[in-house]
């Protein structure tokens, strides 16, 4: 079972979220048939959405990261809610798979190093907040750790890891964590932590190691005496249902709606985040349109 961890250092001078998602990946994985190059994109993606979205501060919130660069993947989504749980895609799963030197996954090969990562904070109510920022290296832990640095003035470090089967690809491990100063941070503080993080390994690495989320949380802060905010189980969620589907039909014309049928008399809609398929018969739609039409 996946967990996300929130942690504070006694003083309030820095913060700290980590999650294990390897469940969450491998769903991922299987639903959307990824090769190893997506499968590592959207991991990681699935992870900042997890771990950002537990930074919401309303319990109805929602954050969706979009990174959309100019290599083969194409887009890649990731929506996570104030639990931590998440969903997400990409628009190429079956992109080709690029590697480093060193053997690693060349993320940001299949990324792009040009292109936007957008991300919406809706909190249920008023208008969602928006942000935009170039992408910096295609690898996604940077770009988010300088989204925070440009968009959020919130010195960040960001790590996020997804380890595969070298043979048969299979998701193994993923992870991540976020790492953040706050305002009480003095020079002593942050000339600590960044020691610290120097001598971290791989978020991966230390959950092949066995450590846990908390273990990771102590090792990057050690030196520090940490609170535990809260931690929980997460895991991929897809809110799809038919009434949804309905909903989102009723913002097309009329005439619209009933041109969908095909030749057998129905249409189908399909989830993009957990290929989960919605039928509609013809007489079904012709249905939907007087309801609206009667209201």
């Amino acid at each position: 079972m996946d967990k996300i961890i929130r942690c504070i250092t006694d003083d309030g001078a820095i913060a700290v979220t980590a999650a294990e998602t390897s469940d969450i990946v491998f769903t991922a994985q299987k639903l959307h048939k990824t090769s190893p190059a997506a499968t590592a994109a959207l991991g990681r993606l699935l992870t900042a959405a997890s771990l950002m979205g537990t930074q919401l501060k309303s319990k109805e919130g929602i954050i969706t990261l979009r990174v959309n660069g100019d290599g083969p993947l194409g887009a890649v989504i990731a929506v996570g809610d104030s639990k931590g749980n998440c969903r997400g895609y990409c628009v190429n799963p079956g992109c080709p798979t690029a590697y480093y030197e060193n053997g690693k996954i060349n993320v940001a090969e299949a990324v792009g190093k040009n292109g936007i990562l957008n991300v919406m904070k809706d909190f249920g109510q008023g208008e969602p907040y928006l942000g935009q920022i170039e992408l910096v290296s295609g690898e996604i832990a940077e770009d988010i750790t300088n989204y925070y640095a440009r968009s959020e003035q919130l010195p960040t470090v960001c790590s996020l890891g997804v380890l595969l089967d070298k043979e048969s690809h299979e998701m193994m491990l993923s992870g991540g964590f976020l790492i953040q100063l706050l305002p009480m941070a003095d020079d002593a503080t942050i000339d600590k932590l960044e020691a610290n993080i120097r001598t971290l390994e791989p978020m991966t690495t230390m959950l092949a190691k066995g450590m846990s989320i908390l273990d990771i949380c102590k090792k990057a802060l050690e030196g520090f005496n940490l609170e535990v905010l809260d931690e929980n189980n997460i895991n991929y969620v897809c809110n799809c249902s038919r009434e949804r589907v309905e909903n989102s039909l009723s913002t097309l014309k009329d005439e619209e709606i009933l041109s969908l049928p095909d030749e057998r008399g129905f249409m189908e809609a399909s989830c993009q985040f957990c290929n989960k398929k919605y039928k509609f018969t013809k007489q079904e739609l012709e249905e939907l349109v007087k309801r609206r039409n009667s209201k």
